[in-house]
């Protein structure tokens, strides 16, 4: 045989080797995550489910899943163990607070600008913003309106274009 017949097979023994070998070291990491499992602590089941871990044995695992529901899984069946900040946004809802607000950016820029004493124009300002603002629309409306008249009067005063006779029948 040549060696260039046997390059593809070559090519592909060796794609095949290093697909397994991830998928390998992937069930890898997950038996030494459900091995480090310990009670109290928040999951999420292959399926979806969250709950807290009850008890660990040496093939099943006990979840609490809610007040007087207690469920024995397998441990193969435990898809990640979550953060306590992680299970209690999901499951309760509840943030995780921050040390201080002092570090975060408002919405707006309105705090960055306010000052300790009040500028007469920013007041006056302040005291205007009931009235409607004026963007120019009527400016553009009254555009178009002599602009439509122009166009009418060019029309007045060019002689108007026929096929022929216009009578005729």
């Amino acid at each position: 045989m040549n060696a260039f017949t046997l390059l593809p097979f070559i090519v592909l023994i060796a794609a095949m080797f290093l697909m397994t070998r991830s998928a390998k070291k992937k069930q890898q990491q997950a038996a030494n995550m459900r091995n480090e499992m310990q009670p109290g602590s928040g999951v999420r089941t292959i399926g979806g489910m969250y709950a807290t871990v009850k008890e660990v044995n040496e093939d099943t695992v006990l979840l609490d899943a809610g007040p007087g529901v207690d469920l024995l899984f397998a441990k193969n069946a435990i898809g990640a163990i979550l953060s306590d900040d992680e299970y209690n946004r999901i499951v309760h809802g509840i943030e995780h607070d921050l040390k201080s607000d002092a570090g975060i950016v408002p919405d707006d820029a309105s705090s960055l600008t306010e000052t300790d004493t009040t500028d007469e124009p920013a007041a006056a300002a302040a005291a205007s913003d009931d009235k409607a603002v004026d963007l120019g629309k009527k400016d553009a409306a009254a555009d178009k309106t002599d602009a439509a008249d122009a166009a009418e009067a060019k029309a007045e005063e060019e002689p108007k274009k026929t096929d022929g006779d216009t009578d005729a029948k």
